[in-house]
């Protein structure tokens, strides 16, 4: 058997440990030899890599949204996540790394036996450790079922019951995910928890209960075009609840600034010694048009001092067109997870649907608010909500333009904007894979791996959604 021993975050036996995949043959007569507390601090900077990360062999949504153009090798910018396996490397990283970690952690606080002296404050730790593993468990189904629908859920992570789980219906996992949320936040109390070993909070419990809420106030939002009561409920429950009030409650990895530890995206921009990635031609154009102060921070000036992106699915060099932002390069780079930004803008789209707060006020608060994350001077960011006022007749257009606008940085999440607003209005390369059908993908494919290990039930799964394909909506995505 492969034991697994993990390490702190700050050492290198984190990248040496094993991965809980290989658990597939572990003996059950044999202890699992770690700590709850270290299992959770590994699921915490593998969801982080995983979130953050710039690999194509990953995470592409930097391209797919076409804010990040490729140089040379242009699979993935055409919508190629076939040759790369994409899917499969999306599933393990979540699964795998994040899911089984942190169902392992719920097995280790359960089967713990305190010491004398912890007798007495180990029901409360115990309670909010709990609800914490399990808030992050909701956070990571919730990427899942935005990124392919149908998942397994109900059988996952149950490795000797279920060898080859069902995949369980999307929207039935949305509301079992916003109940556990509901659970989680009630739960949690004032009194211990994980301490230094959770890098989020460091084991503020009064800081996971606002995220909490707010990932609540991110699922309510996420469904309310095809499960409008559900998700008003959701969200008024989020606010009333407390959600984050400022870039302090920011859930984010402190990554540091030596190897192995630094951001994924310092790993791919800079460490790789590669030159993999340009702006793209359609978010650098929306930007200049915009007159938008944000650019500079985006971009760089490329070797005539100016902002320019390359037209989508094309090849391009360095230097002629413009490179990634400086942030970037920054090896501590905080990988968020869930930030205040982020939070605003789904206040902002909660006050559009349902007056939860003056509309108008909710978007300024939104857009001020991406202002300060990126540096912004203030005057800089009055001219440009001035020139950019919110557009009661089309709010989905404004909200939609400005979270595009906002989550450079956060593909996933402007991803989601994108297709629950249908804005921006973006248009596939003519170079696309044939599989995009001439369209900007809405899901990614199941893993290749899926259809030949668990092919039944994968098969069952496509024809429930509408066929495993890149153009396939999400339940949730109704126009």
């Amino acid at each position: 058997m492969k034991k697994i021993i993990i390490g702190s975050l700050f050492s290198m036996l984190l990248l040496n440990s094993c991965s809980v995949d290989d658990s597939i043959n572990e003996d059950p007569n044999v202890a699992y030899t770690t700590t709850a507390e270290s299992v959770v601090s590994y699921a915490q900077k593998s969801l982080s890599d995983y979130v953050n990360t710039p690999s194509v062999n990953e995470n592409n949504f930097r391209l797919t949204m076409q804010y990040w153009q490729e140089t040379t090798y242009v699979n993935e910018s055409n919508y190629d996540f076939v040759n790369r396996n994409v899917s499969n490397n999306i599933w393990t990283d979540n699964y795998v790394q994040v899911l089984n970690n942190l169902s392992k952690a719920k097995g280790l606080i359960e089967a713990y036996t305190p010491a004398a002296a912890e007798v007495s404050t180990w029901p409360v730790t115990k309670k909010n450790q709990l609800a914490i593993v399990d808030l992050m468990m909701v956070y990571t189904y919730q990427n899942l079922v935005d990124t392919f629908g149908n998942i397994p859920y109900s059988q996952a992570l149950q490795l000797d019951a279920y060898p080859l789980p069902v995949y369980d219906d999307a929207a039935t996992i949305y509301s079992s995910l916003i109940q556990r949320a509901k659970d989680d936040v009630l739960a949690l109390t004032s009194g211990s928890s994980f301490g230094a070993g959770d890098y989020y909070y460091q084991g503020d419990t009064a800081k996971w209960k606002k995220f909490g809420n707010s990932l609540l106030l991110k699922l309510g939002i996420a469904i309310a075009d095809s499960n409008p009561s559900l998700a008003q409920s959701t969200v008024a429950n989020a606010i009333a609840g407390g959600v984050m009030t400022s870039a302090g409650d920011n859930c984010q990895l402190p990554y540091q600034t030596a190897s192995p530890n630094y951001n994924p995206l310092y790993d791919a921009l800079v460490a790789s010694g590669r030159d993999d990635y340009i702006a793209a031609a359609p978010f650098v154009n929306f930007l200049k048009a915009n007159a938008d102060p944000r650019i500079s921070v985006y971009y760089q000036l490329n070797e005539d001092d100016e902002y320019l992106g390359q037209d989508v699915g094309q090849p391009g060099e360095v230097d002629v067109y413009s490179r990634i932002g400086e942030f970037a390069h920054e090896p501590d780079h905080p990988g968020i997870i869930l930030n205040y930004t982020e939070v605003a803008f789904y206040l902002a789209e909660a006050a559009a649907r349902w007056g939860t707060s003056a509309p108008a006020t909710a978007y300024a608060t939104a857009v001020q608010a991406s202002m300060n994350e990126w540096g912004i001077a203030s005057a800089d960011a009055s001219a440009y909500l001035a020139a950019h006022p919110y557009n009661a007749g089309n709010w989905k257009e404004s909200i939609g333009l400005q979270a595009w606008a906002a989550f450079f940085n956060q593909g996933q999440t402007s991803w989601n904007f994108y297709r629950r607003l249908d804005y921006p209005i973006l248009s596939a390369p003519s170079t696309a894979a044939p599989e995009a059908g001439g369209k900007v993908p809405v899901r990614m494919t199941y893993p290749v791996r899926e259809q030949s290990v668990n092919g039944s039930n994968w098969s069952a799964a496509s024809a429930a959604i509408g066929g495993d394909k890149l153009t396939t909506k999400i339940f949730w995505d109704k126009f």
